[in-house]
């Protein structure tokens, strides 16, 4: 469904959310918004920075950044607003009238996994299985935490990986425990599997689109009425 235009977040409600990523460098793209901060990329990592920042005294949380693509028809840099999402066999339901703050739902269902789904068979068969739109690592955690405290949930997330891009390793590899890519960690493991190269250079510029997709959402929402 076609992506609503964003209306524009009281600042009292942005100051007071909570928006958890997988990267830093999603966290500084969500950072005008409110509260952000990286989980390191697992599902282990979101849960915790959650409940920080829950402690902290946020009233709402987000999960927020990239993606992979399940459904063909999403490209690189598509916004992925999701109605509800599925994770270890249990369904979350996004808050609505969050999800219309953040511009409108774009999709019913996003599937948070346990680890990357990295090959292209992976997420067709996925996608069979579930009809879920998209999937991330962070989001299930994310709406368990929100559930536990009794806080209103959403997701804004940009699709990097479209569902026929099998990932290379080494962009798995490359991420340190901060949610950072690690220079010397993509040096090393080209050295190992130059031949991951081309696959690795085509999701960079997937990557690009995929934040700059982020960042006009975080404009639009932060713009005035």
């Amino acid at each position: 469904m076609p992506p609503l235009p964003p209306h524009p977040l009281p600042p009292t409600a942005l100051a007071a959310a909570g928006f958890v990523t997988g990267l830093a460098a999603e966290a500084r793209i969500a950072a005008p918004l409110g509260h952000a901060r990286a989980g390191g990329g697992t599902g282990a990592g979101a849960e915790a920075v959650a409940e920080a920042i829950v402690r902290e005294g946020v009233s709402a949380l987000v999960s927020f950044g990239l993606c992979g693509g399940l459904d063909p028809a999403l490209r690189p840099g598509a916004i992925v607003i999701a109605q509800r999402v599925l994770s270890d066999g249990e369904s979350f339901a996004a808050d609505a009238g969050w999800s219309r703050m953040l511009g409108g739902t774009t999709a019913t269902l996003l599937a948070a996994e346990s680890g990357v789904v990295t090959s292209a068979a992976a997420k067709a068969a996925l996608f069979a299985r579930t009809g879920a739109a998209a999937v991330d690592l962070e989001s299930g955690a994310v709406a368990r935490v929100a559930a536990r405290h009794g806080l209103p949930f959403a997701v804004l997330r940009a699709v990097c990986d479209p569902a026929a891009m099998t990932l290379p390793r080494l962009a798995l590899d490359a991420l340190d425990a901060d949610g950072r890519i690690h220079a010397g960690r993509v040096a090393w493991a080209l050295l190992r599997a130059p031949g991951d190269l081309p696959r690795l250079a085509h999701l960079a510029r997937a990557a690009v689109l995929a934040r700059a997709a982020l960042r006009a959402r975080v404009a639009a929402i932060r713009a005035p009425a």
